[in-house]
């Protein structure tokens, strides 16, 4: 099957993190059934992954873009296909990082709850998702390149506007 026979869907979201007592604390949304996950949303006409990623977490958090604090230079993707009504999809999702002081968030009516997990917590709420722990781990290793134990990044850093297009 060749990869023109797939509808791409692009998505973006931020994986937001805090300290708490000197540990590190990461968002996750609970969307029902078990899953837990990152904020995230499917990408709008026109927009580009960082503006979906910050829309995203405003709807999904109530998180506003001025009490987050990105991480430069962290982008990863994960890309997977999947069926939905007959209908062959290819996902592409986009993570940013950031770091917020806030601790209470408001979820959107298509999130059940949320909650703020420790690194090892983390994992194991998305063990059934390898590739989703593969970039909590890239994300762990970006907050701990940045300072011993992630030391707060001093500046807000946008994200560097970079192509979103697979071609």
């Amino acid at each position: 099957m060749e990869k023109k026979d797939y509808t791409k869907v692009i998505s973006a979201g931020i994986i937001i993190f805090r300290r708490v007592e000197g540990e590190l604390k990461f968002l996750f949304l609970y969307r029902s059934r078990g899953t837990w996950d990152f904020p995230r949303g499917r990408m709008e006409e026109g927009e580009r992954s960082w503006q979906t990623a910050f829309r995203e977490v405003g709807e999904e958090t109530g998180l506003r873009r001025s009490e987050l604090i990105m991480h430069p230079n962290f982008k990863v993707y994960e890309k997977f296909p999947y069926m939905s009504e007959g209908k062959r999809i290819f996902k592409v999702v986009i993570f940013y990082l950031a770091e917020t002081t806030q601790s209470r968030v408001r979820i959107s009516s298509e999130h059940e709850g949320y909650g703020w997990f420790s690194y090892p917590e983390a994992r194991k709420a998305l063990s059934r998702y390898k590739a989703r722990v593969e970039i909590l781990r890239k994300a762990m290793e970006a907050i701990e390149a940045a300072g011993q134990g992630g030391a707060t990044v001093a500046e807000q850093v946008p994200p560097e506007p970079v192509a979103d297009s697979l071609e």
